[in-house]
């Protein structure tokens, strides 16, 4: 390189470049995958209107499908299977307006989207996968473990259009909590008798599907956390920072069903935190005491004139039985 080439004015200039190719190359993929969901949307009017003017058969649509993939296959290759084609037919039906498809979807978002029948829960992952920025894998993962259900079988019928309709909102403590939470990335097989140490263990491994599982705004801090209290040190288990909240979030973990003394013991470490490790600008923490079981009437009594900052969650390391959960839900909104 050239002696007269001042090296932090140079290098400034490198990250300069870099950074606006980048910025412009995420602008570009993004409009091209606007476009093809746009055009691929157009396609699927073709069929459809194609359609109305034959017969209304079953075998109709299914056989001009399948001459229209033979053809168009041979004309432009890939892109056009029998089963793309329909998802395509599909995408017009579904959103009849092109103006409501999101440009910050693409084509593969959609087409997990459209395996989901009920409106309301394919309303819901739509707005969640844009308000959380969920790649396909994500949403995939958010489906299998039935988020929506869990979401809102704990809802009224108001709540559980609100959902559906805007995504999960966080604005306040609750926002954020599940019950349950679902750990079946952890391959923790049943029955097992696993420690907390392994459970955490398992959890820290898969920090990353934690996460996820947490949702939006948590930041990993850290795991046994140590507090010192009258020469004694405790350690709580996992420790995150909420961005969105702008609180700590404590997370203990129990390998059984929670018991009172474990709801005092959060609330200790809650106090700490909020007198101790708090800073100007943070909110009071969070604490969740998170049990494969626990008794309901129990930790009522327990949590009486106890924060309301703390939660007591089941856990399962299983998916949820999805019927079971769509049934409380369409009890609500029949009521």
């Amino acid at each position: 390189m050239m002696e007269l080439v001042n090296q932090q004015e140079y290098q400034a200039l490198v990250n300069q470049i870099s950074n606006t190719y980048e910025v412009g190359r995420q602008r570009a993929a993004q409009a091209v995958n606007t476009h093809l969901v746009n055009t691929y949307w157009e396609i699927g009017q073709y069929i459809v209107e194609f359609e109305q003017r034959g017969a209304l058969r079953a075998a109709y649509g299914k056989r001009l499908l399948e001459q229209l993939a033979t053809d168009l296959t041979i004309r432009y290759g890939k892109g056009f299977s029998r089963s793309n084609l329909n998802h395509m037919r599909s995408l017009y039906i579904t959103y009849p307006i092109c103006e409501t498809l999101s440009h910050k979807l693409g084509w593969s978002h959609y087409v997990e989207l459209l395996k989901t029948d009920d409106p309301l829960e394919r309303s819901f992952y739509e707005k969640q996968a844009i308000n959380e920025r969920w790649n396909v894998r994500e949403l995939k993962r958010q489906k299998k473990s039935s988020l929506f259900l869990r979401l809102a079988a704990s809802k009224d019928k108001d709540g559980i259009l609100q959902l559906a309709k805007q995504g999960q909102q966080v604005a306040k403590p609750d926002d954020i909590i599940r019950d349950p939470y679902v750990l079946d990335f952890l391959k923790i097989p049943e029955p097992h008798h696993y420690t907390e140490s392994e459970l955490e263990s398992r959890i820290i491994e898969h920090l990353q599907h934690f996460l996820l599982e947490l949702g939006k705004g948590f930041a990993f801090i850290g795991r046994q956390y140590r507090i010192t209290l009258g020469n004694r040190h405790h350690y709580v288990d996992l420790v995150f920072y909420h961005r969105i909240l702008k609180c700590f979030v404590l997370i203990d973990l129990k390998r059984e069903e929670a018991g009172y003394e474990d709801v005092g013991q959060m609330n200790m470490y809650l106090g700490y935190f909020e007198n101790e490790e708090n800073t100007e600008g943070d909110n009071p923490p969070i604490g969740i005491v998170l049990a494969k079981e626990k008794d309901e009437l129990l930790i009522q009594y327990a949590m009486h004139n106890v924060s309301s900052q703390l939660f007591v969650s089941k856990y399962q390391l299983y998916l949820p039985n999805k019927e079971e959960l769509r049934a409380v839900i369409e009890e609500t909104l029949d009521e």
